[in-house]
């Protein structure tokens, strides 16, 4: 397996570097590109993703996962969120664009040339990742593909109302507390202002209605940060869609960080499975 880990993208639509890592067989045959999109407070190396990857490679599949660039990581500290000022800029729109500035990125690099296949293209989000993915997929014909895990359905909702919005808008700032690092993460006010004036093309609903290509929804019964019902929404939206209703699986697919284990978590090993048979179907 060929690594490329730590590599800097750098996007098109503004300075802060997008770290990303790619992990391929080199042998001049054209795969299935399959970029994997990380959530809130989440990173590319967050958990057991890393322990995934391998099952990836085994079939033949050209893997790729990021963080976001205004994830709070940096390129020496992908994972503490030392950028909490980063943290506070990022919006659905920024990360929309790092997807797209990592789509064109690996199509144009003349090193993958003889090991991509730029018109199969496969997107996987998890958490809110699932929702940039969604759009992502509605709005990039090179996209063959769109698989969710424990996705939300609807930016909009998550965002608070009443006279807690109305004391984020004269603040300007509102705290989120990190549950493992004890900081408190900053959100500026544009964060909703940002949602609120691209609306149409945030709203999740709109996108998965448009969707033609295979979509593969997961979701476990005893996810209580994304409720069930969530991926519910996504399947009737799409009823082309595929649902696969996991059993007792939690909102991380069973990973916690950080991942002390050599093995996958029973619950993402077999979400990992039934996800690489959905993109070689």
């Amino acid at each position: 397996m060929k690594s490329i880990l730590n590599t800097v993208v750098k996007s098109t639509h503004h300075k802060k570097p997008i770290l990303t890592d790619v992990y391929f067989n080199q042998n001049n045959t054209k795969k299935p590109v399959v970029i994997f999109c990380h959530g809130y407070k989440g990173y590319k190396d967050w958990g057991a993703w890393n322990l995934a990857v391998p099952k990836f490679v085994e079939h033949n599949l050209f893997f790729v996962k990021f963080n976001f660039s205004h994830n709070g990581g940096t390129v020496e500290n992908p994972i503490d969120f030392p950028d909490l000022n980063a943290f506070g800029e990022n919006n659905f729109t920024i990360e929309l664009n790092d997807l797209e500035d990592v789509i064109n990125w690996i199509c144009t690099n003349e090193s993958f040339k003889s090991e991509i296949d730029t018109e199969n293209i496969v997107l996987i989000g998890h958490s809110r990742g699932g929702g940039i993915v969604s759009i992502k997929a509605s709005e990039n014909c090179k996209i063959s593909k769109v698989i969710t895990w424990s996705s939300v359905s609807d930016f909009g909702a998550r965002f608070p109302t009443g006279e807690i919005l109305e004391n984020w808008r004269e603040d300007g700032i509102s705290y989120v507390e990190n549950s493992r690092t004890k900081q408190q993460m900053p959100h500026y006010f544009q964060f909703y202002t940002n949602f609120k004036e691209n609306e149409n093309r945030l709203t999740i609903k709109n996108a998965v209605s448009k969707l033609t290509i295979p979509h593969l929804i997961v979701h476990g019964t005893n996810d209580d940060v994304v409720l069930l019902n969530e991926a519910k929404n996504l399947h009737k939206w799409n009823q082309k869609s595929t649902l696969l209703i996991i059993d007792e699986m939690n909102h991380t697919l069973g990973c916690t960080q950080p991942w002390m284990n050599e093995n996958m978590p029973d619950y993402l090993k077999q979400v990992v499975a039934k996800t690489i048979e959905f993109i070689l179907k």
